[in-house]
């Protein structure tokens, strides 16, 4: 467990609300309805942390409240939610509601309630917390949300709440790994029996792609594993792991969406195993020289590049970060300026005076431009 957070509602709120951004704007769009902070914003403001985004909930309609505050607007009709876009800053406006679940699994239904309401069908006590926009700051904490953040504990608000929405325990995982928080021992009973085989692929993917932008992916992997949230082999959890914590150092940074990766290493979707496969192709290969290696490489997807690499293709490293971006100084045009017919004999021409380049045994224009003539004249054997 990580040392426990010193939280004092009472001397840490209303100094720490009036830094969030966008703060007087947003009350002043609310006007007089009641309208309130909540969730993940309220846990990060006691941490002392500021969250990318600010959830509001408002007893009443979310749609003059979002038209006030202008910016870019996205409205959601059937969960009666609005997204609001200010520069950097977003804002989640959702009308308290109440859920039912038609079967387990399924996506809620909802109808208009009150905050009490709106905090009981939340996932942890640390995220039932709110805050109203309106008086003086104070916290709203029926289900002791506060004391649970500073015993750094992960606690569910009923034991129905995996049943009703199995991906929670995807978001157990991401915050445990998150906060370095421990599960309380009946959440933690019930998160190993949460069933994610009532849950479509598409939203168990979607929480797998946020679990990739943790801080500590690779611990969240691991925890996904112990406690039985998706039956996965250690060696594919370790593969992406690596693949995550590649993507994060040099030369790797920006290769491909750390999501898509996580996926693919994990084997999910129709393109997981075919992009694992070629990985392991990737893997397996062993060149000897720089032109082979972007032989075997060039074109691939980033995805396929960065597990390559995590199953042990060091040699990508040098494609990644040099030879895929050696790059000739003649081009098809001064081919054909020396009579070679515009076709497949300017391309030979031109893989050949690259490779030559990769390889270091040319360097310059005319070289370039002696060996590409050769190749393309077929005065030279490939390879």
């Amino acid at each position: 467990m990580a040392d426990k957070p010193t939280i004092d509602p009472a001397e840490d709120l209303p100094g720490r609300l009036q830094a969030i951004p966008g703060l007087e704007e947003l009350q002043t769009a609310v006007g007089g309805l009641p309208a309130y902070l909540v969730g993940g914003a309220v846990r990060d403001l006691l941490l002392g942390e500021q969250h990318p985004d600010l959830d509001v909930v408002i007893e009443g309609d979310v749609a003059p409240v979002a038209t006030a505050l202008g910016g870019e607007v996205t409205e959601h009709e059937r969960f009666q939610t609005a997204k609001v876009r200010l520069g950097e800053l977003t804002l989640d406006l959702a009308r308290a509601r109440a859920e039912t679940y038609a079967q387990p699994g399924a996506l809620p239904d909802v109808t208009p309630a009150k905050l009490e309401d709106d905090l009981s069908r939340r996932d942890f006590t640390i995220n039932a917390m709110a805050v109203p926009l309106g008086g003086a700051p104070e916290l709203i904490d029926p289900y002791g949300g506060a004391d649970d953040l500073a015993e750094g504990l992960l606690r569910v608000l009923h034991e129905g709440s995996f049943s009703d929405d199995p991906t929670r325990a995807l978001r157990a995982v991401r915050y445990a790994a998150r906060f370095k928080f421990d599960l309380e021992p009946e959440t933690a009973t019930l998160v190993r029996g949460a069933d994610l085989r009532t849950v479509s692929e598409d939203r168990i993917d979607a929480e797998l792609r946020r679990l990739a932008g943790e801080g500590d992916p690779a611990r969240a992997l691991v925890l996904l594993r112990e406690w039985g949230v998706l039956d996965t082999p250690a060696t594919v959890v370790a593969l992406a792991g690596e693949a995550i914590r590649l993507l994060r150092s040099a030369p790797w940074e920006g290769i491909a969406d750390p999501g898509e990766v996580l996926l693919a290493a994990l084997g999910r979707g129709t393109a997981g195993e075919p992009v694992r496969a070629a990985a392991a192709t990737l893997a397996e290969a062993t060149p000897e020289r720089p032109s082979q290696a972007v032989q075997a490489a060039a074109g691939r997807p980033g995805a396929e590049l960065v597990l390559g690499r995590a199953m042990g293709a060091e040699w990508l490293d040098r494609f990644v970060s040099e030879w895929r971006n050696v790059a000739l100084e003649i081009d098809g045009r001064a081919l054909m300026a020396e009579g070679v017919s515009e076709g497949p004999d300017v391309g030979k021409g031109l893989e050949a005076a690259l490779s030559a380049k990769l390889d270091g045994e040319i360097s310059g224009r005319d070289e370039e431009l002696r060996v590409a003539l050769a190749a393309a004249r077929g005065e030279i054997s490939e390879g």
